[in-house]
């Protein structure tokens, strides 16, 4: 009753009369309003993948999604007779587009940090079509087989990084189970649409069923064939240097000085080599607190006769995740040919997290004078 007497207090107040109003004069700008809000609040309140407090916001943003859904089906079949609950209903549109945009903005960023486009374009082309198309698709929020569709992507990118944080490991069983979930809420949100019609009828969401599925195979094929960006592992930093010294607390790291102008030199994109060099790749990979995982380094080099890059080594050592820049680690080579070379930083299901390209150039006589060099600690 308490709660019912503030909805009707508030409703009938000159605040919400004049913010009604002032809606319904400008609402034509309303959708790219509420885009920009999802995605700002997202920019200012998400921080890590795997922190508690971010994964519990889009979590709500996924249920309350869901239940602004229903509420409009509700309204539709004429389920809800609450007058305060009618009186907003022309701001629930408005809501799932914000949550929405929430959501896949959260995941455009998330998986943007987690991938390389020469492997994952397609699955964040996916993404960022979501994310902007959800500025145009106001007219179409009151449909539901859309909302059905877009909810299952919705559930379907949050449980797959998700679970791996929630049971902190990382495999092929956690993403069927993820998009299992996500199967799983899609399946509840259709059952409760369905009691709740005039009529109700589950035949009715046939041809939406099958595409949900088709997109959850299609999904699949895409992780099968290492199209899907490994979430929540991501690539910090990376890059190739002439030595390395690991102490208690750091990596010190030499390379080579660039020219004056070059003050945000960091690494060798260039490497000049001398006989008796060693080759040293460094990359930092971010991985949820507890999350244990090998990872690689594919070291590869260019063969300009067959015009296609030649595996020479893979390396690999152990992470251990919780470390805001990443847990850090490196592997080298030695009796390097001139030539072009890069490391491809991979799970060991060899999804590819990051890529290090740089260019071997022979010098001859002695190795490089130690002046030659600056050093950076990570």
């Amino acid at each position: 009753m308490e709660t019912t007497k503030i909805l009707t207090t508030f409703s009938d107040s000159e605040i919400f009369k004049k913010s009604n109003a002032y809606y319904n004069k400008h609402k034509r700008f309303a959708p790219l309003i509420s885009f920009i809000a999802g995605f700002s609040w997202d920019s200012l309140t998400l921080t890590r993948i795997d922190r508690l407090s971010d994964n519990l916001i889009l979590l709500a943003y996924l249920l309350l999604l869901g239940l602004n859904i229903l509420l409009i089906h509700l309204i539709e079949n004429d389920r809800i007779k609450h007058t305060n609950l009618l009186k907003y209903s022309n701001w629930y549109p408005l809501a799932i587009q914000f949550f929405f945009g929430g959501l896949f903005s959260a995941y455009v960023v998330f998986y943007f940090q987690s991938a390389t486009l020469s492997k994952n374009w397609l699955f964040l082309l996916f993404l960022l079509v979501l994310l902007i198309g959800n500025e145009f698709i106001k007219d179409y929020l009151s449909n539901h087989k859309l909302n059905i569709v877009l909810y299952f992507m919705a559930a379907f990118s949050f449980f797959t990084f998700f679970l791996p944080v929630l049971l902190q490991t990382m495999n092929t069983f956690i993403f069927l189970l993820s998009g299992l979930t996500s199967l799983a809420f899609v399946g509840g949100l259709v059952y409760m649409l369905n009691q709740t019609s005039l009529q109700p009828n589950l035949h009715k969401y046939k041809s939406v069923s099958i595409t949900v599925i088709s997109i959850f195979l299609f999904l699949n094929i895409l992780y099968f064939i290492n199209w899907i960006p490994p979430v929540p592992l991501s690539l910090k930093e990376g890059g190739i240097y002439h030595h390395i010294h690991k102490n208690a607390e750091h990596y010190k790291m030499r390379f080579e000085k660039g020219s004056w102008y070059q003050f945000w030199k960091t690494s060798d994109a260039t490497f000049h080599y001398a006989p008796g060099d060693t080759v040293f790749c460094f990359a930092s990979v971010f991985a949820p607190t507890k999350l244990d995982k090998n990872i690689i380094h594919h070291w590869q080099v260019y063969n300009e006769k067959q015009r296609k890059w030649l595996t020479t080594d893979r390396r690999s050592y152990r992470i251990v995740g919780g470390r805001d820049g990443g847990y850090r680690g490196y592997t080298y080579k030695r009796n390097l040919r001139e030539g072009k070379w890069r490391v491809d930083v991979e799970t060991k299901k060899e999804s590819l997290l990051g890529r290090i390209n740089f260019t071997i150039e022979k010098i001859k006589g002695k190795p490089l004078d130690p002046s030659a060099f600056n050093s950076v600690l990570r």
